[in-house]
């Protein structure tokens, strides 16, 4: 019983460690992204914008206040992108 005990405390905090290393991986992934506006076609922005309160609701195509995440350094590429809301 004690073996297993050792073993499910083991395990636990092997898992506990591999959730931390994964948190802090995180933040650096999210420095190679950006949000660029006015390029989500209707419905497809990721997130609320001045005018709607959730993703996925931009009403209109290019909508200047609707953004999606980009790679970084993308959005300067895109016909109509903008780093910065409307």
């Amino acid at each position: 019983m004690k073996t297993t005990n050792l073993a499910i405390t083991a395990a636990v905090t092997g898992l506990i460690a591999l959730g931390g290393a994964t948190l802090g991986a995180a933040p650096a992934h999210a420095a190679d992204k950006e949000k660029c506006y006015g390029v989500s076609k209707a419905g497809q922005n990721d997130c609320a914008t001045k005018t709607s309160s959730c993703a996925g609701t931009a009403k209109a195509d290019n909508q200047k206040d609707a953004f999606v995440v980009v790679p970084k350094g993308l959005c300067d590429k895109l016909v109509g992108g903008s780093t910065e809301s409307a």
